[in-house]
């Protein structure tokens, strides 16, 4: 990478860091798609899987007080054991697809959330279990289900501590079993691995930041922070895989 594209992947991998612990979804719902700009798809999944278990232990040291047992297991459980399939179904399916998918998903969840803030997803059991299964193959599979974990995740009006820390937790879990998958792949290559000095003083810089953020805003505003960050992450996601994805779909001439 060079010089000038590596100063603005550093600035992007903050904002994205900082985001992420704001919203509570785990950095790789933005570093994915930002990352996409500088590297192939396949490299990007396996220096997610790498950076996000520095990002994750950073939130954990930051937030470790805030952890919920009950969705752990529930919706974490699930997420650890459907990541390993997602991970390994990643090779066979173009991730443009799957991307443009969960955009458009996103973003009718977020804006109808937003229209009718007393929505939302039942917090039951089932619920928790069957997000955590969706959010744990689509992190497999794309590299990123923070976002769908957490609008699950937003049903249970968890107190923000606790959304961070225990989100925080199930990623950590995720990125463990799908690392040994994009490794076997051949996902993971030597030559990024310089960057993952940087990814880790980013996730401490980036928590951090996001940190001194959450302690300053309200339990209402943090619901409503996360609901606009869903709609940010649909808009991006869209933005960033629509037009490849329109391009295969245009026939030539």
């Amino acid at each position: 990478m060079l010089p000038f594209d590596l100063a603005w992947f550093i600035l992007f991998t903050l904002l994205a860091e900082v985001l992420g612990t704001v919203g509570g979804f785990g950095s790789s719902v933005y570093f994915v798609p930002m990352a996409s700009y500088f590297m192939d798809f396949q490299s990007v999944l396996g220096i997610t899987a790498l950076y996000h278990l520095s990002s994750n232990l950073s939130k954990m040291g930051f937030f470790r007080k805030g952890i919920d047992k009950n969705l752990l297991l529930y919706l974490g459980v699930p997420a650890v054991v459907l990541v390993a399939l997602g991970a390994w179904f990643s090779q066979f399916v173009d991730p443009r697809w799957l991307s443009v998918g969960l955009g458009v998903f996103l973003l009718v969840f977020s804006l109808w959330l937003l229209a009718n803030r007393d929505a939302g997803i039942r917090p039951t059991r089932r619920n928790a279990l069957s997000g955590g299964a969706v959010s744990g193959f689509m992190a497999g599979l794309l590299g990123t289900g923070g976002a769908i974990r957490g609008a699950v995740m937003a049903a249970f009006n968890l107190k923000k501590e606790q959304f961070v820390a225990t989100s925080a937790v199930i990623d950590l879990g995720i990125d463990l079993s799908r690392t040994f998958v994009y490794a076997s792949n051949g996902y993971i290559h030597r030559h990024d691995l310089y960057l993952l000095p940087i990814l880790i003083g980013i996730s401490i810089a980036g928590t951090l930041a996001g940190k001194m953020i959450l302690d300053r805003i309200n339990q209402a505003q943090f619901r409503g922070i996360v609901l606009v960050l869903l709609l940010i992450i649909a808009l991006f996601t869209l933005a960033v895989h629509g037009p490849g994805l329109l391009k295969v779909l245009t026939p030539p001439g």
